[in-house]
């Protein structure tokens, strides 16, 4: 199957690095401050990634866990971190460097997944017209904007772009398009996949890259679905089929680096929704967005040692892992591997965990983090509560005995061997 690797991975790094890295107010600031392209050009010509370094960026990924990285090759704004012959809007030429090669190798000799994101807007393009997105929709004279844009040059060009991007870097095992809307808001048409000659570019990538993992945001199926920025509450079903899914996720709730976002999540936070996707047989891609010279930020690099150090001591019960059949205690969630069951504690309950229909299941218990042995039980269901002794729990619940204090790592987890 095409997503195996996908379905084992579980957890990737998302990259969001381009112009809009320097202006350091959120990937999508020429949109927000309604920029025209002359103000926006400064940071064109600034551009000068000195720090960013490929093979730091995939030690980074690789030591934090994560099997496969995507970087943003070209967003909205237009400009291709990849030496393209149809635009100089390039890093190619702004700073000399193709950016995209040097990740892409960098990735491989760290053997990580490569890939890749695409936007289909294009807000630099002059053939792409004005919409309820672009920087210019709220010009005095916005709608005389589109006289002599023609649609159909872009699709040639964004065409164009995705075969160099698929033929000029040997395997490249996911593509992530970005976005469509079709709906109309604000006077303003959207775009919807006619614009994009959504099917052909499908057939394209099918062509060009048989084995690799295309998203769903051409606005037609394809191999999984993104949600963004919110964790889904159960495994996704579109009519009684399972969806293969990730979660795409960012440190700060902005893609691109935004210098002033002080909104940090915690890395205690960052596992359980790692874990929560998991549960679920999704996978999560985090986002980090380097700064204007490329580097990461030192409050995400320390968030991604904290998650790194989790993972060396739990990745069994992330990667390769998915969805339990099992209801899992109030206290947490289930991921499986084989018949290895793997019980998530986004709480640390007093003395004891309750499992229900567990009882007769479990061979051994232990703390994944030391693989220290935890004692089981099995209460009588019948037995009454005092002052010092609590309910039975239901028929077949199987009770993990706990130290009082909780681990010292993020998330604790116990490994649960299956009969």
């Amino acid at each position: 199957m095409r997503q195996e690797w996908f379905d084992t991975a579980r957890f990737g790094m998302f990259v969001h690095f381009g112009i809009y890295s320097a202006a350091a107010r959120h990937e999508w600031v020429q949109n927000y401050e309604r920029l025209t392209d002359d103000d926006y050009r400064q940071y064109f010509e600034h551009f000068e990634p000195d720090r960013f370094d490929a093979r730091e960026l995939a030690r980074r990924a690789k030591d934090t866990g994560m099997s496969y990285v995507v970087l943003t090759t070209k967003h909205h704004d237009g400009f291709c971190l990849f030496d393209s012959a149809l635009t100089d809007f390039t890093a190619q030429t702004a700073c000399g460097r193709d950016l995209v090669r040097e990740y892409v190798d960098a990735l491989r000799a760290e053997g990580l997944r490569v890939g890749l994101y695409y936007s289909l807007i294009d807000w630099h393009h002059s053939d792409f017209t004005v919409d309820w997105n672009h920087p210019r929709r709220d010009d005095p004279q916005g709608a005389a904007l589109n006289e002599g844009r023609d649609m159909g040059r872009y699709r040639e060009y964004l065409h164009g772009q995705v075969r160099e991007l698929l033929t000029r870097y040997g395997t490249i095992d996911y593509l992530f398009f970005d976005f469509t809307y079709p709906d109309g808001r604000d006077g303003w048409a959207g775009k919807g996949p006619q614009d994009w000659a959504a099917a052909g570019l499908l057939e394209l990538c099918r062509e060009l890259q048989p084995d690799m993992l295309v998203n769903d945001r051409l606005g037609i199926p394809a191999d999984f679905v993104t949600p963004e920025q919110y964790q889904p509450t159960s495994p996704l079903v579109v009519d009684g089929v399972p969806q293969v899914w990730e979660a795409c996720q960012t440190l700060n709730g902005s893609w691109g680096y935004h210098r002033d976002n002080t909104d940090q999540k915690s890395p205690t936070l960052l596992v359980q929704m790692l874990a929560d996707s998991v549960s679920m047989n999704g996978n999560m891609l985090l986002n980090v967005g380097p700064d204007g010279r490329g580097a990461i930020a030192p409050r995400d690099v320390r968030t991604l040692d904290e998650i790194g150090e989790w993972m060396s001591l739990h990745r069994d019960a992330i990667v390769g892992a998915g969805h339990a059949e099992f209801t899992p205690p109030r206290e947490g969630v289930y991921t499986r591997r084989g018949n290895r069951l793997y019980l998530h504690l986004f709480s640390w309950p007093l003395g004891f965990v309750h499992l229900p229909a567990l009882a007769g299941r479990v061979s051994f218990a232990r703390l994944l983090h030391d693989g220290s042995w935890l004692r089981t039980s099995e209460a009588d269901p019948d037995q009454q509560a005092s002052h010092m002794t609590p309910a039975g729990e239901a028929e077949g619940t199987l009770t993990v005995h706990l130290p009082v204090r909780r681990p010292d790592v993020l998330m604790p987890v116990i490994e649960l061997t299956l009969r």
